[in-house]
C-alpha cells in the first residue's frame, strides 16, 4: 500500500521518517531480517531462516507496495532503516474481513525511542482507512516489554495460545493474543 510519509520526533531529539517500504530497501531489509532475528528470541524466525535472494526481496516489497490491503512500513532514522512493520488482512471470508494482523520489529539500538509507538499508531490509522475494524497480534508471553508497548497503543489481551512456539533449545513458549478496536 502506498501512503503518505510521516515524520516523528524521537525521545532523543532525532527525527524518524515512516514511509512505505519499497524495493529500493531490499538489501537493507535482508540485513534487518537477519539482525533483528539474532537480537531477540521473540521473533518468529531465526537468522538462518532468512533465505530470500535480493531479487526475491525486491519482488516481495514491490508487490506489497502495490497491494492496497497490505501496509508495509519502514522507519528511517538518519536515512537508515531502524525498523519495519506490517498489517495485512486475516482473510477474505466475510466473517473475518473486518480483522487484520500486525507485526513489528526494530533494531535493538532503536528500542525505547518512541518509534514502535509511532509506527503502531500510524499503521492502525491506515488500517482504519482501509476499512478494517480490528487489529490482532500475537506476542511471546515472556516479551513483557512488547506487551507494555502494545497496551500503551490501545491493545487488550484476549487470550493465550499454549506452547505456540518451540525454540531451538527445546523449550516451549506461550503466545499472548491481543487486539485493538479501530472503530
Amino acid at each position: 500500500m502506498r501512503f503518505e510519509e510521516r515524520t516523528v520526533t524521537l525521545k532523543d531529539g532525532r527525527t524518524c521518517v515512516l514511509k512505505p517500504n519499497a524495493p529500493e530497501y531490499a538489501e537493507e531489509m535482508l540485513e534487518y531480517l537477519k539482525k533483528t532475528s539474532a537480537e531477540t528470541e521473540f521473533l518468529l524466525r531465526y537468522p538462518d531462516e532468512v533465505k530470500f535472494t535480493l531479487e526475491q526481496e525486491r519482488e516481495i516489497l514491490g508487490s506489497l507496495l502495490d497491494n492496497p490491503y497490505v501496509i508495509m512500513m519502514i522507519a528511517l532514522v538518519d536515512g537508515k532503516p531502524a525498523g519495519n512493520g506490517s498489517i495485512g488482512g486475516i482473510g477474505d471470508k466475510r466473517k473475518i474481513q473486518h480483522r487484520c494482523s500486525l507485526a513489528i520489529a526494530l533494531y535493538e539500538e532503536y528500542w525505547g525511542l518512541g518509534i514502535g509507538t509511532a509506527m503502531i499508531n500510524y499503521m492502525c490509522e491506515l488500517a482504519a482507512q482501509v476499512g478494517w475494524n480490528q487489529v490482532d497480534l500475537e506476542v511471546v508471553a515472556e516479551n513483557v516489554q512488547a506487551q507494555a508497548l502494545y497496551k500503551k497503543c490501545g491493545f487488550t489481551e484476549s487470550g493465550r495460545r499454549h506452547d505456540a512456539l518451540k525454540f531451538d533449545d527445546g523449550t516451549y513458549h506461550d503466545e499472548i493474543l491481543m487486539y485493538r478496536k479501530l472503530s
